[in-house]
């Protein structure tokens, strides 16, 4: 998008926020006349803090203004989704967060739910969770897995964390294949990887950004994936529905959502430079290349994934009797 291009984007959303009279006097001169923050509550080097970044490096030149990253980490994702819901809503901090926001009331017992609490903005991308074999264990589909475990129980299978949508969809689907598997969890992806690759855990439950490049290499299997139809850079993997799992479906997305009180019409053109965004040809090819499916959409779209995903979460969490505790 060329400079006039882009000014005439912004003084569009302008002229049709004054119009409805949505904007507070203190925006209705530009928005954004400054700086716009992202927070990120995961650590950099994953794929959400690629994603964020991608987004940012785009929206930036959208937006005539700079978009930046800040990574706020700890306690599972809830120091950063804290603070950027306690964020004045003047249109200068939005969460971009992951899945985690819909399941961690439910593993951590909070009084609040992030997808009830934060007025979504834009769906950035979704992607499957991944079922990553060591060549070791000699098994090449999810019928040869299940054998296996059933002759040789508890099996440990490495995700990023207690508490992650790889934890939950682990021990779902432990229940629904009748075998013994043991949850090893590690503090992110990366670290899980390392462990798979050198054999010391034979069965990883991860992002595909994560193991993808080393099936690709030949060092890892995937065997498995969770969407409800193969992801396009998971052509070749079949889904668990596929494998005889019904209703074995359970997405990773990124999501961008506001501090509660954001001026609709600030959320709104937020919504449009997504969209511009993630038209963008080098955005849509680096997403590509990491296993992420750009998005987008209405900001009701992202709201009814996130607020439908925090009730399943709440029932799988419970059924499966998974807590913060848990290994």
């Amino acid at each position: 998008m060329g400079t006039i291009e882009r000014r005439g984007f912004i003084a569009g959303v302008g002229s049709l926020a004054l119009a409805a009279g949505l904007l507070p006097a203190s925006a209705q001169a530009a928005w954004p006349n400054r700086p716009v923050r992202f927070v990120v509550p995961l650590a950099p080097g994953g794929a959400m803090d690629f994603a964020a970044r991608q987004c940012s490096t785009v929206l930036s030149r959208v937006l005539g203004q700079q978009v930046f990253i800040e990574n706020r980490t700890g306690a599972g994702g809830t120091i950063g989704m804290d603070m950027a819901m306690k964020a004045a809503p003047d249109g200068y901090t939005f969460l971009f967060t992951n899945d985690n926001a819909a399941i961690a009331p439910h593993i951590l017992n909070l009084a609040y739910d992030y997808t009830k609490e934060l007025p979504p903005v834009s769906l950035i991308t979704r992607q499957p969770i991944a079922f990553a074999v060591h060549p070791s264990l000699g098994v090449k589909s999810i019928a040869e897995l299940v054998a296996y475990v059933k002759k040789n129980p508890k099996l440990g299978f490495a995700s990023s964390g207690v508490g992650s949508n790889q934890h939950v969809i682990g021990a779902w689907f432990a229940r629904e294949a009748g075998i013994d598997l043991e949850h090893v969890p590690y503090r992110g992806a990366g670290q899980a990887v390392t462990d798979l690759l050198a054999g010391h855990v034979k069965l990883g439950i991860l992002g595909p950004s994560a193991v993808t490049p080393h099936a690709n290499a030949g060092t890892l299997t995937l065997i498995a994936q969770t969407g409800e139809q193969r992801a396009k850079a998971l052509a070749n993997v079949p889904t668990l529905l596929e494998a005889g799992y019904k209703g074995m479906v359970l997405e990773s997305w990124f999501g961008v959502f506001a501090p509660q009180g954001t001026p609709a019409a600030i959320i709104k053109a937020l919504n449009a430079a997504i969209e511009t965004a993630l038209a963008d040809a080098s955005l849509r090819e680096n997403f590509t290349k990491n296993s992420l499916e750009a998005m987008g959409g209405a900001p009701e779209a992202l709201g009814t994934l996130a607020q439908a995903d925090s009730e399943k979460y709440a029932r799988l969490v419970k059924e499966l009797k998974i807590t913060a505790g848990a290994g």
